[in-house]
């Protein structure tokens, strides 16, 4: 019989299985793969494919005790993004939505959204040093933001028209997001 011979891809594709099962390495593993997929930009809808929001019928809360409603923002751009602290590629994908939020919280709307305790979300953002807001649903969830993955982001225009739907990690600080947005804010 033969022997094997161990080589180094054996042993490093081992090694890499061995991480993803453990339980302490595998969400830094996660969320190190989806910064590198969070590099590109999400994609702009074109003219004839972009749908509307089915509804700005959404309460919220966010975390100081404060209610919110869509509708508050209707008429305005608005970037809802859907997450969780727990969530590897909503982790991946965070700085980039802080850079955009620091450049442009005075200009569109920013909801984030995520359904996890406030003490969570609270903690979360200290550790991370992130100073967004976010906000907890208080009212069923309309049909356009029930998403069945996360996180998923949506750039909605003045009109309501459905700009970017991505799901997934992404780059919101990217060069493209950034022309849609001061594009959007223009008209």
């Amino acid at each position: 019989m033969a022997k094997r011979k161990i080589s180094i891809k054996n042993i490093i594709f081992i090694v890499i299985i061995a991480l993803l099962i453990i339980p302490q390495s595998r969400q830094q593993i996660q969320i190190f793969l989806h910064t590198i997929i969070a590099k590109w930009s999400p994609s702009v809808k074109k003219d004839n494919v972009k749908q509307q929001i089915s509804s700005y019928q959404w309460k919220l809360q966010d975390l100081e005790g404060n209610n919110f409603q869509l509708e508050q923002v209707k008429g305005k751009v608005i970037l809802v993004n859907i997450w969780a602290t727990w969530c590897p590629p909503c982790i991946a994908e965070m700085p980039s939505i802080q850079e955009l939020y620091t450049d442009y919280n005075d200009k569109i709307e920013f909801v984030l959204v995520s359904n996890e305790e406030q003490k969570t979300i609270s903690s979360f953002l200290k550790t991370k040093g992130y100073n967004l807001k976010i906000y907890r649903p208080l009212s069923q969830t309309p049909k356009t933001f029930d998403v069945n993955s996360i996180p998923r982001t949506f750039l909605i225009d003045k009109k309501g028209n459905i700009i970017i739907d991505e799901s997934g990690a992404a780059n919101w600080n990217s060069e493209t997001v950034r022309n849609t947005i001061d594009e959007l804010l223009s008209l």
